[in-house]
């Protein structure tokens, strides 16, 4: 089983530890997640910076929202960390649910899923190396995986279920136990037979962790709830979070059970430490 790590956003500053200490541990990738109204760094900023700290483990978005970018400039940029990472990186996408980052963005909230299918046109053109489109050429660099970088799309709509087919490599979902995530892994199947694609969608599903003494226990529920305030579910996302050894491996199992690919594990406390606690209990 694949074990990856979802870097926590309060302390950019200690990120390269993390990047450095997941490297040298059981991981296999790093994600990041995005927003704009938020206090978060920006995540392909972040990953790049990390891509040269590192040289085994994948570097991922979860997820870049997509619609808040301009197409051109995501292509490009998707496209370089692609070849300065050696193909390392996991680009994955969503529209997002807050209205007031699609505000900020100067694009209509209502229209976002509309905007990531052309988007997601327009990336697979740029990526295999075919003008942009409207009178422009094309835009390198080329990513250094042909035809672009691997796509996992996040989400629960049937709409986000159904790009995985369209346009992706895999699914990423998060945020819910082994047995509803299990039904919205058979449903990405079951598009992905539809679509006639060959061989499986990579499934990948994330968990939200924290390992360490009370107060680092505290401060992680916190930014919880902080994150999830706008969704009306943030105490029923702080009260997920799991914080012992045993609940750990025994997550890990049961979306092993289920076909995940890979358990990102989503870290809310920027203690570094816990890089070498989460590995301690995967052992």
């Amino acid at each position: 089983m694949k074990i990856g790590l979802g870097l926590p956003i309060e302390d950019p500053g200690v990120l390269l530890d993390w990047a450095r200490r997941a490297e040298e541990g059981p991981f296999t990738t790093l994600g990041l997640l995005d927003r704009l109204v938020y206090d978060n760094p920006d995540p392909l900023t972040t990953l790049a910076l990390l891509a040269g700290a590192t040289s085994r483990v994948r570097l991922q978005t979860e997820v870049l929202l997509a619609p808040l970018y301009n197409t051109a400039v995501l292509a490009k940029q998707t496209a370089t960390l692609d070849r300065l990472s050696d193909g390392r990186l996991t680009l994955g996408i969503g529209v997002g649910g807050r209205a007031d980052d699609c505000s900020a963005a100067g694009i209509d909230f209502r229209h976002r899923g509309r905007r990531l299918d052309e988007q997601m046109a327009a990336l697979r053109r740029v990526w295999a190396g075919e003008p942009y489109g409207d009178g422009a050429g094309p835009i390198g660099p080329a990513p250094a995986t042909p035809g672009g970088p691997e796509v996992i799309f996040g989400g629960f709509a049937p709409a986000a279920l159904a790009r995985v087919a369209r346009w992706g490599d895999g699914y990423l979902g998060a945020g819910l136990p082994p047995e509803p995530m299990a039904e919205l892994f058979r449903e990405v199947e079951r598009g992905w037979r539809a679509a006639e694609r060959t061989g499986r969608p990579r499934l990948v599903a994330q968990a939200n962790v924290a390992l360490g003494p009370e107060p680092l226990l505290a401060g992680a529920r916190e930014n919880l709830l902080a994150y999830y305030d706008f969704s009306g579910r943030a105490d029923h996302m702080a009260g997920g979070l799991i914080t012992t050894s045993a609940r750990l491996r025994e997550t890990v199992r049961r979306f092993t059970e289920i076909g995940a690919d890979e358990v990102m594990l989503y870290c809310w406390a920027a203690d570094p430490d816990q890089v070498d606690r989460i590995a301690a209990a995967l052992d």
